[in-house]
């Protein structure tokens, strides 16, 4: 009888193809290229979220709705209703200023459900899965959000100012400068998408997206309502100075149509709104690092 001979080792060259060549255990290749992750990802999946989430698709169809809408009735009313003394040295550009100011609330809406409707759904884990890097996500929504919203108004504000400007070239209104046209399309459409990337980084930090919409509305609405009925003189100048510094009033400054006599003027309002979303963004990238999702 012959005697067993245990199996010889197989060599390196005879290996199986799941097995790496010299290795002690069963190793694998992926088909699939490993890429180092970075920002122009995250922001191709924030692109892919925003436009193909409904709510994006309705705020921002209202938000026109709104500016072109009003814009359009106002501009109809004016025209029907002033005659060339009236409307002397007027710019017609400012009455785009009431649609602006209802739509703003439109863009607000948005800006919160961008981050904290992934906290009430849960899609949040799922994002932070796919990209470790908490400051990258809130940098990628940040920038396609202000991208969208800014271009959205952009053109709503855009269209009706050139509406306007042909509507009531005949009702003795002047006819308007570069710096009209720069500050009442480019500096308000900046003005409303910050506004808008404030609401954003809010709905971070609250994570709760009827509550972060509240807080904007009741800031947006609350300092002008409570300016109305401050009528003591001992209260006089906490009024003006809610008047001056009230978003309405700001807002209202693009179109040098302010509440106020006094307080911000020009691109003043820009700078002031850019450094309040500029400390707000600081907070939220702060207690996102903090915070487990």
């Amino acid at each position: 009888m012959s005697t067993h001979q245990p199996p010889m080792p197989q060599s390196p060259a005879a290996a199986p193809d799941w097995q790496a060549p010299g290795a002690t255990y069963p190793g694998y290749t992926s088909p699939i290229p490993v890429v180092r992750t970075h920002l122009g990802h995250a922001l191709a999946s924030e692109w892919t979220k925003i436009r193909s989430v409904r709510s994006t698709m309705w705020t921002l169809g209202v938000f026109v709705l709104l500016v072109v809408g009003i814009g359009l009735l106002a501009g109809a009313l004016i025209e029907a209703n002033s005659d060339s003394a009236s409307l002397s040295g007027e710019n017609p550009l400012s009455f785009g200023f009431f649609g602006l100011l209802l739509g703003s609330m439109c863009i607000i809406t948005l800006g919160v459900l961008t981050t904290a409707s992934e906290y009430g759904t849960g899609m949040i884990r799922t994002t932070t899965t796919a990209c470790p890097s908490r400051g990258r996500v809130l940098a990628a929504k940040s920038i396609v959000f202000f991208a969208v919203a800014f271009v959205v108004t952009l053109a709503a504000s855009g269209f009706v100012a050139v509406l306007h400007a042909s509507m009531l070239s005949s009702t003795g209104a002047r006819t308007p400068s570069g710096a009209d046209w720069l500050k009442d399309t480019v500096g308000v459409s900046l003005y409303i998408a910050l506004l808008g990337l404030l609401s954003l980084l809010i709905g971070s930090i609250i994570r709760h997206s009827a509550g972060a919409i509240t807080i904007m509305i009741a800031a947006v609405l609350a300092p002008l309502v409570i300016a109305l009925f401050m009528a003591a003189s001992s209260l006089q100048r906490i009024q003006e100075w809610l008047f001056e510094y009230s978003i309405p009033s700001q807002l209202g400054v693009f179109y040098d149509n302010s509440l106020s006599r006094s307080g911000p003027t020009g691109w003043d309002p820009l700078w002031i709104i850019l450094g309040l979303t500029a400390v707000v963004y600081a907070g939220a990238h702060a207690l996102l690092q903090k915070r487990d999702v």
